[in-house]
């Protein structure tokens, strides 16, 4: 590693990566503007989500929420709206909470101390690193997937990138990088140069403006790095949702809970098939509906497949629709709407699928 870092002139790397961003970087939204509140607001929603998605969110989010008070202020349920569909969305929680705490202990400024910023929720160490060195201009590390991987070719590093020690040697790396430079100009043109040119695979090497820098091209292993040991296959959960009606043509729609995956959003009730029960959907939906929410309903047909990939988890949902047989009453952490009456509720995009194809189809018709 030593030897590595010796091999390299860190001024010239400087030089060649600086330039190569400033005559190439992409005209993004978030840079035109070092507020960091702005800066804060990109980088949260780009974790773990591509550029291309995230332009038209962040866009729309700052309509909404143009200062930190706005967020602070906003009802829950029109934050996790203007975020539907970006996914993960205890980010979405996390930053509100964050600026809340922003507004009231901090008058609404984005504190620049490295502690007081870092205490915030959902801050870690790379959003910490990428909103004071871009909206502060201080010599903090930014250490991504991107950065992970470019440094791991540039200085042939072969430990897991997934593992907490190696993400503190790199951390641990870069501020030598960092001296004698804009922070903001050189963390972002690191994040550019892995997410358009050193990428995880076919890596564009004859594009690369620090090529010459690059050990692993040196020794043609750059396609083999970084290490990162492989995620376990996704597991599979064959799952029923009902578009439940009553007799006044509304639809039960349910938030989901507290904690766990998409908290507290709405959904169609739904339930786990279990592929060894020996009972047929029809009588699961029957049973799940009067256990959860008291309703006797009558299934009908099935309307719609949707599969929706997580990380570590596939839902394979068949779509029923179903006629409450009961007169509707209220029910906890449910509400009857009509389909026009769903737009200020946020819901997985799963569910979303559903929820379109059902304004498209139309009622269920009683007999």
């Amino acid at each position: 590693m030593e030897l590595q870092l010796e091999k390299i002139n860190v001024n010239e790397f400087q030089n060649d990566l600086i330039s190569w961003y400033e005559h190439n970087k992409r005209d993004l939204p978030w840079r035109k503007t070092q507020d960091p509140y702005r800066v804060w607001v990109s980088e949260i929603m780009l974790q773990q989500t591509k550029v291309d998605t995230v332009i038209p969110y962040f866009n729309r989010f700052l309509e909404w929420f143009p200062t930190p008070e706005a967020l602070a202020e906003a009802d829950e349920e029109k934050v996790m709206k203007a975020w539907e569909g970006l996914g993960y969305y205890s980010r979405a929680r996390n930053l509100q909470s964050a600026i809340k705490e922003v507004v009231e202990e901090y008058g609404g400024e984005v504190p620049a101390s490295k502690k007081e910023f870092s205490s915030l929720k959902g801050v870690g160490p790379y959003t910490a690193g990428a909103v004071l060195s871009i909206a502060f201009d201080q010599a903090e590390p930014a250490v991504d997937g991107n950065v992970m991987r470019v440094f791991s070719r540039i200085l042939l590093i072969n430990e897991d990138i997934g593992k907490s020690k190696t993400r503190k040697m790199f951390e641990d790396i870069i501020p030598e990088f960092l001296e004698g430079v804009q922070p903001s100009q050189f963390n972002q043109a690191l994040m550019e140069l892995g997410a358009i040119v050193c990428t995880p695979k076919s890596p564009g090497c004859l594009l690369c403006p620090v090529q010459k820098h690059c050990a692993a091209r040196e020794e043609g292993i750059q396609e083999e790095l970084p290490v990162k040991e492989k995620k376990k296959a996704p597991k599979s959960k064959d799952m029923a949702a009902v578009i439940l009606k009553n007799k006044d043509g509304q639809t039960l729609f349910h938030q989901r809970g507290e904690k766990g995956l998409l908290a507290r959003l709405w959904e169609y009730p739904n339930v786990e098939i279990p592929s060894t029960s020996g009972t047929s959907a029809h009588e699961t939906l029957q049973h799940f509906l009067k256990k959860e929410f008291g309703i006797d309903a009558e299934i009908e047909h099935k309307v719609q497949k949707v599969q929706h990939v997580f990380s570590h988890l596939v839902w394979n949902i068949t779509v029923y629709e179903a006629k409450a047989l009961q007169s509707s009453k209220e029910i906890n952490d449910c509400k009857w709407l009509y389909p026009n009456e769903t737009d200020a509720y946020a819901f997985p995009v799963s569910h979303q699928k559903i929820l379109e194809a059902h304004k498209e189809k139309g009622d269920i018709e009683w007999n």
